[in-house]
């Protein structure tokens, strides 16, 4: 006698993966344990810096019940953005940004939302059931779940490592009604390697499995919206959005295949810090159309620019830092500043902050911070 359950999650996760996702699981919508305990701790300590959301909606973020009581299964999907090449090849480029694999091509949201959609569609029209998708930008703690039901488990870098896929997964949700059986959890195999904690260029990682935001490139160059403390500059090198450093060191990437979906743009695999400077908001927004990198605005990916320019050591890059000393953005200016301090001589340094005529208070206050 047919088992009209299981046939129906086997029948769920065959439209899944013919949507193109590479892994699906499911498991209950219960919380997974020590959600609640694990995210008040972090939130406790600050390590969540300035993204108040986290702190805004946290009981539903810890129980995914509190975000939906009706819920009774989730489906965790996987969806493989393996790169072509050694994402940390481009570190050496001075002259060159490095951007965040994933946001090298059209912006994942839109791309796993449109099949999460897809197969939600077919669960309603299958078995009637009510689904509800999220991709990211829900208050869903989606790494958690995905251990729980066995996609991969929170390496010590606090990703989803997949025995499969390695580092490399977009995760997107199906919350539903509908109940079917769990899958086993995923157990942790990251043993004694301390490989992506090791690389972390600003110690982001106070203890394994733990990571202070404030310390992280990928926070600081996309979620932190005023200047990056100067200390924490230095380590950031050449990256201007996003930071693959401990993704791409962990051992189990021996087992990733290139991603045949996220179709990487050329211009953004090693643009030239000099053009990306010259960037307005017009040439930003069409440079970065359909991009994730668009949502952090022109200000705040020029002030990530500069910084990379400032760590070159490059001083005919210093021209295109002069050149936005009077930029509209006090944050770009500010960058500006601490860029110049780094390539130019002593001297000439000096004679500009003599003759500096800035009245912006955070302007100012990156000038007086180059006195001795």
């Amino acid at each position: 006698m047919p088992n009209l359950i299981t046939d129906a999650k086997k029948a769920i996760a065959e439209r899944a993966r013919a949507e193109g996702f590479d892994l699906v699981r499911f498991t209950g919508a219960d919380a997974p344990p020590g959600n609640r305990a694990g995210l008040a701790a972090y939130l406790g300590a600050g390590h969540h810096g300035g993204m108040d959301w986290m702190e805004s909606r946290k009981d539903e973020r810890a129980d995914p019940q509190a975000l939906w009581a009706g819920a009774k299964s989730v489906i965790v999907l996987g969806l493989n953005y393996g790169p072509a090449h050694d994402p940390l090849a481009i570190l050496a480029q001075k002259d060159r940004g490095a951007i965040s694999v994933y946001a090298q091509g059209d912006d994942y949201h839109d791309l796993v939302k449109k099949k999460l959609k897809a197969v939600a569609g077919y669960i309603f029209e299958m078995h009637r059931a009510k689904v509800k998708v999220f991709v990211d930008t829900a208050p869903v703690m989606e790494k958690p779940l995905a251990q729980k039901a066995g996609i991969g488990w929170q390496g010590k870098h606090t990703n989803l490592v997949s025995r499969e896929f390695g580092s490399w997964l977009f995760l997107g949700s199906i919350f539903t009604d509908l109940e079917l059986p769990p899958d086993a959890a995923e157990a942790d195999h990251c043993g004694n390697c301390r490989a992506c904690l090791d690389v972390c260029p600003t110690a982001a990682f106070p203890a394994p499995y733990r990571l202070d935001a404030r310390r992280c490139i990928s926070y600081l160059t996309i979620e932190h919206k005023g200047p990056i403390p100067r200390e924490l500059r230095p380590g950031m090198g050449n990256r201007i959005y996003g930071c693959d450093d401990c993704l791409a060191v962990c051992p189990w990437n021996k087992f990733a295949a290139a991603s045949a979906v996220l179709n990487p743009r050329e211009e953004l695999a090693a643009p030239r810090l000099a053009e990306l400077a010259r960037l307005d908001d017009a040439a930003f927004r069409v440079l970065f159309r359909k991009s994730p990198v668009k949502r952090i605005t022109r200000d705040r990916f020029v002030r990530n620019v500069l910084i990379a320019i400032g760590n070159s050591g490059d001083a005919a890059l210093a021209p295109e830092a002069r050149a936005l000393l009077d930029d509209a953005s006090p944050l770009v200016r500010g960058a500006a500043v601490w860029a110049l301090e780094k390539l130019l001589p002593g001297h000439e340094f000096a004679a500009l902050r003599r003759n500096a005529v800035e009245q912006d208070a955070g302007v100012l206050a990156e000038w007086a911070a180059t006195s001795s």
